[in-house]
């Protein structure tokens, strides 16, 4: 089965092509609110063609969102351009996720993704540690179900906020320095930036192993930013950028393709 997944995030929209199990083609987009159903459209278009994927060879798609500004447009172009109806992941949504939150229907599509997918390729327990606009750390217990995260400003936010505060400093690359020792001022921003970042991680997961009494406990690193930290702090056991890809490809499976009949041709 050919299976089209999106993961629409606050930052970036990315796109996963899956051949069965395989994950094939990945793409992704900027977030843009302000996009018509036409430029979704274009975009899909635009970046099947460009590994020459037939649009009919698509079977199914299945869409992740954080950003509810642009669901109408993104969901309309799917039905528009693919002839496709997507499987849209929220409350209601068979996931196969245990959630033990005070509020579950609160937890983003995106959580839910990211722990199916943790329990389908890992183990659990486990803490997931997902960079990206927000770094969230997601809480994993043995049974394999989500109890509860931890959200802090993500580093881009962070670097961002340097910049854009304080009149004199600069924009910068998010990379870590040689040395936390500098007299450069870039050097001195990435130096407080990623080392500090990299001093909240390893509190963080050693604060969560700690209190939930599980000192083995799997982590998994995932975002965009996570490439900035993989291989440099030894807690993190695993770097997966697709896993959430990945789950709302786990998920797509145990539901049902949603009916034909259900397609807008507009």
């Amino acid at each position: 089965m050919r299976l089209l997944v999106v993961d629409a995030g606050n930052t970036q929209i990315k796109f996963g092509l899956f051949d069965d199990e395989t994950l094939k083609y990945r793409w992704k987009i900027t977030t843009a609110e302000k996009r018509t159903t036409d430029e979704f459209g274009f975009a899909i278009l635009n970046m099947l063609h460009s590994e020459t994927v037939e649009v009919g060879s698509i079977d199914r798609v299945a869409v992740c969102s954080v950003v509810p500004g642009i669901m109408h447009s993104l969901l309309e172009a799917i039905r528009r351009y693919l002839k496709k109806e997507p499987l849209l992941i929220g409350p209601g949504t068979k996931s196969g996720v245990k959630i033990r939150t005070a509020n579950p229907r609160e937890v983003g599509a995106d959580l839910i993704c990211d722990v199916a997918a943790a329990v389908e390729y890992y183990h659990a327990p486990c803490i997931i540690v997902d960079f990206g606009t927000v770094t969230k750390y997601e809480i994993v217990d043995t049974d394999g179900a989500l109890m509860a995260a931890v959200f802090s400003p993500g580093i881009g936010i962070s670097a961002e906020a340097m910049s854009s505060k304080a009149a004199q400093l600069p924009q910068i690359e998010i990379k870590k320095p040689k040395s936390i020792i500098t007299s450069v001022t870039t050097e001195c921003m990435q130096a407080g930036l990623v080392f500090g970042y990299i001093g909240q991680i390893k509190y963080i997961i050693e604060q969560i192993k700690q209190e939930m009494n599980l000192p083995d406990m799997c982590v998994i690193a995932t975002g965009g930013f996570g490439k900035v930290f993989a291989n440099e702090i030894d807690c993190l056991d695993y770097y997966d950028n697709a896993l959430t890809l990945k789950g709302i490809r786990c998920i797509a499976l145990k539901n049902k393709a949603p009916k034909k009949t259900d397609v807008q041709n507009e």
